[in-house]
This record gives C-alpha cells, structure tokens and sequence, in this order.
C-alpha cells in the first residue's frame, strides 16, 4: 500500500490509536487463554519472552523521554514539536513503537500463546502502516525528515 494512500483517520490520527489501543487488548486477551506447550519449551518460552519484555520496555520508556514535550498518543506531530534524532531516535524513528512490538512478543512467548502470537505479527503490520501515515505528517512538517529517514531504521534496532 502506497504510504500517501493510508487514511488519517481523523485530524491527529485519533482512529491509529484507537485501533492500536484494540489489538493491545486483543493481544492480552490471547496471552490469558493458557500456554499451547510445557516442559522445556515452556521454561525457554519464558526467559526469551521476559528479555523481549523488559528490552520493549527500556526502548519505549527511552522514546517516551527522548521525545519530553514532543509526546502525543496521536501519529501526527504536534504544531510547535521539534525533530528528535537523538537518544532511541538515534537507532530506529519509533522506538516507542519498536519497543510495543517487542513488548507483546515477550509477553505471547511468556504466555506460550499461538493467539497472541498472531496478535503481534498483526502488531507489527498495523504498526508499521501506522509509521508511514506518521512520517507523511512528519516529513511535511520538518525539511530534515527525510535525510534522518534515509539513516535511521523504522521500528527494530539494527534489524528494521
């Protein structure tokens, strides 16, 4: 899908983060239904997802302060924001979404949930559209976009 094609879903983008706020709670909902295995693949399962967890918590949280009076639940940028590119914004240009993403996989891992699983694969896709109907915004609002978007991975440190 062509990036200019993504609809806003309304003037900040409030419908981007409702849908989100929807998966979240359908991931969730996949991770409590009960583990789909046991014994080793299970304990594996669980160190694997708790490192996912914790590293989607330390790159959301460093977005989230990199970013100070910049935050907006919303994808479009507000007026008077300004261009980070340091801290997180250094390796990807949503380490906040990055981190969300890494977040559910740690959490469907822990859970052994197939469900939550799919959920995060959905996560990933619906996140990574939401990206590009925020760099539209971003790259209409700031001259310098895109040459940090040439440089800088979208949403996974050193891998996309």
């Amino acid at each position: 899908m062509a990036a200019r094609s993504l609809p806003s879903l309304g003037p900040r983008g409030e419908g981007w983060f409702l849908l989100q706020l929807v998966l979240f709670a359908a991931i969730a909902a996949a991770g409590l239904a009960g583990p789909a295995w046991g014994g080793w693949p299970e304990t594996v399962g669980i160190a694997l997802g708790c490192a996912f967890v914790v590293c989607g918590a330390v790159l959301s949280l460093r977005g989230v302060v990199d970013l100070r009076d910049n935050l907006t639940p919303f994808p479009r940028p507000l007026p008077e924001a300004k261009l980070v590119e340091s801290g997180a914004y250094r390796l990807v240009r949503h380490p906040i979404y990055g981190g969300l993403i890494l977040g559910a996989l740690g959490w469907a891992l822990v859970t052994g949930s197939p469900l939550a699983l799919l959920g995060t694969l959905i996560l990933l896709g619906f996140l990574d559209l939401k990206s590009r109907r925020e760099e539209l915004w971003l790259a209409d609002q700031f001259a310098d976009y895109p040459a940090y978007r040439a440089r800088t991975r979208r949403l996974l440190p050193w891998l996309y």
